[in-house]
């Protein structure tokens, strides 16, 4: 892809002087042409009849969630429902108190003999941070303790709901890591004898656990598939329709701006032609992926620019910039002041005065809000990142190949996942100085998260990347390394991700270091790599996943 002569640095102009060899990438263009960019926000205004509506029917899912609990089963059945349906966010305080109340009463386990609600109970409290013991399943192994029993086999209900939970394991829990391998091989051999809906519900499962599952991904599903389950209540399933449309509706509001500054104010791709133009793409997956409830609107807009300008630098360090160049603007970052422009090529310069104008108006907000604190973690971050890529530019110029561990250390950050979790916390009123601090203290869940979206990331990236100029791998660092071939290093790097899951788990339970909100950034941010990198670099090469992914969330409204 060409760029404008008004922007290719001055030195390439020169015929005087070589052709600059730049990494040039050949990234596909937008899918989405200018479809969000044309939103009619007033077409879609939200009446106050619509708003009527929603507070009548939550204040009756209020009362069934509230109401005696006669049957601990189908208040667990409430709870799974309004979760996987989406709208749990409006019923917080009320589900822990339920959840805790249950846990409370460990006794209340022996109760239960069908390996369904077992499973159901477990996944649900530990979902809620409740380190609920594992041996509960103890009871549906043989005799000797060896294998599941044989009278599970057929119960699909209950496999499926113990493939669930044994997904929230934790390092260390044998019997879960034992329930997911059986579960797993009874569901694949029995799922092309079951009858369609069922069928469906299997595979679904496999390709894509709950616990890795983007929760506005599955609430869209789940209204297909919930009028199907045992426990259906109409109210619950009208309301979390309405409720999933009226926040649709601002979605759509928001991409729609989002993508008239990535094209107007940001120049893409007409000025800035060489990076991927994803800004859809990137706010359905690091935006909306991290949080979609409407309280956190402003900071998907905050989050929304700066990972914007995050990607464009990503991508001029990986596929145009030259070393030289690369150096100067890593300084400029570094120095973070509107003099070092001068020191730029041109085409660098409007990158750099996006970068301090959007800076300035996080620094107004979080000033407003008495939290002038985060801009500087904000900062602190976007240097961070960019010594982190000029690094990585260095090794490719000089085709070096770093150890993992190495390779590994810098990758972390060069991911940007991090910067995108602590970024996140600008848009949360309650992140205070120490959840900020804590997020930059490199915890266990923040490295696993990070562990899972690099490793992804690798293990189907490298192929497209080594077709030009580019850093090595993880794959490559560690095949040089270990003396072993590229299967036995993604294999490796697969039980890391394995592992990475179970840090994030184990993170979840109580006491926490911060409140659970904060920790499902983390967990969201896990969750999104699953989507993207499962079946290769969907934000580089767009895949038909994601295209139906933005499709049922910010085009097509749920039928009522």
């Amino acid at each position: 892809m060409s760029l404008p002569s008004s922007i290719i640095p001055s030195q390439t102009q020169n015929p005087s002087m070589s052709v600059v060899k730049r990494p040039l990438a050949t990234f596909h263009p937008s899918v989405w042409g200018d479809k969000f960019i044309s939103y009619n926000s007033k077409s879609k205004e939200i009446t106050s009849e619509s708003l009527e509506k929603v507070q009548r029917l939550k204040e009756k899912v209020q009362s069934l969630l509230m109401g005696p609990v006669d049957d601990i089963s189908q208040k667990l059945e409430l709870i799974d429902a309004i979760q996987r349906l989406g709208v749990s966010y409006q019923f917080e305080s009320e589900i822990d108190n339920i959840l805790q109340q249950i846990h409370n009463n460990d006794d209340d386990t022996g109760d239960f003999d069908d390996l369904y609600t077992v499973s159901l109970r477990f996944r649900l409290l530990r979902q809620q941070g409740y380190n609920t013991p594992s041996d509960v399943f103890s009871k549906f192994k043989d005799s000797e303790g060896i294998n599941f029993k044989e009278s599970i086999i057929h119960d699909v209900r209950g496999i499926l709901s113990l493939y669930e939970a044994s997904h929230m394991r934790v390092h260390g829990e044998d019997i879960l890591d034992e329930a997911l391998h059986f579960t797993t091989t009874q569901l694949e051999s029995m799922v092309s004898n079951l009858n369609p809906a069922v069928a469906a519900q299997v595979r679904r499962a496999l390709e894509r656990p709950l616990r890795k599952c983007l929760p506005r991904l599955e609430a869209r599903h789940y209204f297909s598939t919930y009028p199907e389950t045992a426990s259906f209540n109409e109210v619950v399933l009208n309301f979390a329709k309405l409720d999933f449309n009226m926040l649709q509706r601002q979605h759509q509001k928001e991409v729609s701006e989002l993508s008239r500054w990535w094209r107007e104010y940001l120049g893409v791709p007409e000025k800035i032609s060489y990076v991927r133009d994803r800004v859809v793409e990137l706010y359905f997956i690091w935006i909306l992926g991290q949080y979609f409830e409407p309280q956190y609107s402003h900071g998907r807009m905050m989050l929304g620019k700066v990972t914007c300008l995050l990607s464009i630098m990503d991508d001029t360090y990986d596929a145009y910039g030259t070393f030289e160049e690369l150096q100067l603007f890593t300084d400029a970052v570094i120095r973070w002041d509107i003099r070092c422009i001068e020191q730029l090529p041109e085409y660098m310069k409007s990158i750099y005065k996006a970068l301090l104008h959007v800076t300035k108006e996080i620094e107004e907000d979080m000033s407003k809000e008495g939290r002038i604190y985060g801009l500087y973690y904000t900062k602190e971050k976007i240097k961070c990142l960019a010594q982190a890529y000029l690094l990585e530019a260095k090794w490719m110029m000089e085709k070096y190949i770093p150890t993992v561990e190495e390779y590994i250390r810098n990758a972390l950050v060069t991911g940007g996942y991090a910067a995108l979790v602590t970024l996140s916390f600008l848009g949360m009123g309650d992140a205070t100085k120490e959840v900020f601090d804590w997020a930059c203290g490199n915890p266990k869940i923040v490295k696993a998260a990070e562990t899972i979206g690099r490793l992804m990331d690798d293990l189907v990236s490298t192929e497209f990347e080594q077709k030009r100029e580019h850093v090595v791998s993880a794959i490559d660092c560690y095949m040089k390394q270990h003396g072993v071939s590229k299967h036995e290093a993604e294999e490796e790097f697969k039980k890391q991700i394995v592992n990475a899951w179970k840090d994030i788990n184990n993170d979840f339970l109580k006491p926490t270091q911060v409140p659970k909100h904060f920790l499902e950034r983390v967990l969201n941010l896990a969750r999104v790599m699953d989507v993207v990198y499962k079946d290769g670099d969907a934000y580089t090469k767009v895949t038909q996943v994601l295209m139906d992914g933005i499709t049922s969330l910010l085009v097509d409204p749920v039928q009522i």
